[in-house]
């Protein structure tokens, strides 16, 4: 844990973390004369904590950002002198919205020191009424619930990639579950099926959803690599009347 004297001697007029995920003292978030700021992947007050790209997706926003924050003891509360906002594509994953932001945040920062140069920076406080929060991602999170509406299921395919990465049973495969890595929200009605019922295997494999149908496009199986859904199909057809999500 870096401590306040540990920057001491290199009498910085201004600290910036990123990713850190520890609480400062507030001896260290006092001790640079233009503050210690924090580089936050969310557009504050909303997203604060652990994990703000992954909850903005789970969430279905349409929008994601990057905030510089002042660092004060609570978590993610300190007021901002900047903020910039990206968009939030339909087939946006996590990585990518990670990527888009690293950019992004990276070139807000450097303005923003030049503004706190100049004296230019005017700091906003955050509306607390308008809070949320991000908590960390739990390997829990990971099984998908097939009775959720098939856009929702996107997401959580979408929101938890790197890690924990969804995943489902799947028949015939007891050595643990299949990861999903790629998938496609299809409308319409199911004619009855139950939720994680295969309802087709053409250009991947179609999984009916509480709403909808879930299409699988690149999976991984046990102790496998990532391939594509038709592919494994080839080497492992699912037996007539197939339901994911049911352990074996």
């Amino acid at each position: 844990k870096i401590r306040a004297r540990d920057i001491a001697p290199f009498s910085p007029e201004a600290v910036v973390v990123v990713a850190y995920g520890q609480i400062l003292s507030r001896k260290f978030i006092e001790t640079p004369p233009r503050g210690a700021w924090n580089l936050h992947a969310s557009l504050l007050p909303r997203w604060r904590g652990a994990a703000p790209i992954q909850r903005a997706l789970l969430a279905g926003d349409t929008a994601c950002g990057v905030s510089i924050m002042r660092i004060v003891p609570e978590l993610d509360a300190g007021p901002f002198i900047a903020q910039r906002a990206i968009p939030i594509g339909p087939a946006d994953t996590s990585e990518d919205l990670h990527d888009r932001l690293a950019e992004a945040g990276a070139a807000l920062m450097v303005e923003s020191l030049l503004r706190l140069e100049n004296g230019a920076a005017a700091e906003t406080p955050q509306d607390a009424s308008r809070v949320t929060y991000a908590g960390k991602l739990s390997k829990e999170e990971a099984p998908l619930d097939w009775r959720l509406p098939a856009a929702e299921l996107d997401r959580r395919v979408r929101g938890l990639r790197p890690w924990p990465v969804a995943e489902t049973a799947w028949p015939g495969i007891e050595q643990g579950p299949v990861r999903i890595w790629r998938a496609a929200p299809l409308s319409g009605e199911n004619a009855g099926a139950p939720p994680g019922a295969v309802l087709g295997t053409e250009g991947g494999l179609c999984v009916a959803a509480g709403g909808g149908a879930l299409l699988l496009l690149e999976i991984q199986p046990p102790g496998g690599r990532r391939m594509s859904a038709a592919d494994f199909l080839r080497g492992h057809p699912l037996p007539e009347g197939a339901v994911l999500g049911v352990a074996p």
